[in-house]
């Protein structure tokens, strides 16, 4: 069965010469960061950053993250994360390809997970909530389910 696809992002940049290692290639925790930059820049899209979800009173910590690396990447590289969001209504689930920029090549697969979670109460939200969902929505490349 196929996934739906609430909306699409895509986000790049140079890979930094302090994120290789000493083989010259990307440190494999340094994908992690890449995920991130490429969330928030989403994120500010929407008009809903992690100021604006602690103003509505919600954390969005990552509860699950999934990586499969099929080639490095390389100082100087310019890659690009291509998001695709798929669950929005009980939790925050993305996933992720990274691909070289300029071929296409794919170079990581990636999914992550975040959860609603009460500022002032600590609990997990089991539905999200709805100031999320406006921002969605106003996504320009958002398809409802």
């Amino acid at each position: 069965m196929k996934k739906h696809v609430y909306c699409r992002h895509s986000h790049e940049l140079e890979v930094p010469f302090f994120d290789v290692d000493a083989m010259h290639i990307v440190w494999h925790g340094n994908y992690v960061k890449y995920l991130e930059v490429a969330r928030c820049a989403f994120l500010a899209g929407i008009g809903y950053d992690y100021n604006e979800m602690a103003r509505q009173g919600y954390g969005w910590p990552i509860v699950k993250m999934d990586f499969k690396y099929v080639r490095p990447a390389r100082f100087g590289q310019r890659i690009r994360v291509d998001m695709a969001i798929v669950e929005i209504e009980s939790c925050l689930r993305i996933d992720y390809t990274i691909r070289d920029a300029q071929s296409g090549e794919t170079l990581t697969r990636a999914a992550t997970t975040q959860a609603a979670v009460s500022m002032e109460t600590g609990e997990m939200q089991f539905q999200t909530p709805e100031s999320w969902l406006n921002a969605v929505r106003r996504h320009p490349t958002f398809q409802a389910a």
